[in-house]
């Protein structure tokens, strides 16, 4: 009953992400640590591991190539670093890596500059930071997403899609190959993809509404739900 009540987490986390580009993790992490820690993060990951290709397969396909090189770059580069973290690390020490990098969302969508052209060095650094956090924590749309939240929101969820394609897949790759994928985390990260799928599907109508300042502002309710502080944001 637990894992069926935290896939509303990971299909709420869907909506999001399929709405603004990133949010799974943002959404249902903290619940998952909360709840279950020991899931965390190859449960996640294995749940959403099909959603960007299906939000490359049903949305607006317009990739900013030179900025998603760069941050696969760096999360090529650092994604060994994440996969070290979750061997070393206790399930409560994730849990409060979660908290940590929850918190950076909300003060970089709340102070984070809007890049009208985002360059190849913050991309490749965004990526770099996505290498480890969202290897060790799921987490790792935000510093990407403030990267690109210039741009339309087209591009954005586009390349932000095919970012998570590789980055994820890249990411279990190397849990899997240090030993640090477990049986029941699979298992409820396979029962949580139902719930993603809803939560694309549910999605349609959040993609027409948002327009280029309507994007921004939901980046930082994705990162901060609250919201109140979100409303200057343009």
């Amino acid at each position: 009953m637990t894992i069926l009540l935290l896939g509303l987490a990971l299909g709420a986390g869907a909506f999001v992400q399929s709405s603004i580009g990133f949010g799974i993790a943002v959404v249902a992490a903290p619940f998952v640590v909360l709840v279950a820690p020991e899931l965390m993060p190859v449960a996640i990951l294995v749940s959403s591991a099909l959603l960007p290709m299906a939000q490359l397969a049903v949305i607006e396909r317009d990739i900013a190539w030179r900025p998603l090189g760069s941050a696969l770059a760096g999360r090529v580069l650092l994604t060994p670093v994440g996969v070290v973290l979750v061997t070393w690390l206790s399930a409560r020490a994730i849990s409060a890596l979660v908290g940590v990098l929850v918190l950076v969302s909300v003060a970089g969508s709340l102070r984070g500059p809007v890049l009208a052209h985002p360059g190849r060095r913050a991309s490749f650094v965004a990526g770099a930071i996505a290498g480890v956090s969202g290897t060790a924590a799921s987490i790792g749309g935000p510093f990407f997403a403030l990267v690109l939240q210039g741009q339309s929101p087209a591009r954005v969820r586009s390349t932000l899609a095919a970012f998570f394609a590789v980055g994820s897949t890249m990411a279990l790759i190397g849990l899997a190959l240090a030993g640090a994928i477990h049986r029941e985390q699979v298992v409820a990260g396979l029962v949580w993809m139902p719930f993603v799928g809803v939560g694309v599907l549910a999605s349609a109508p959040a993609r027409r509404y948002l327009n280029a300042q309507r994007l921004r502002r939901a980046f930082c309710a994705a990162s901060h739900p609250a919201g109140q502080q979100c409303r200057g944001r343009s």
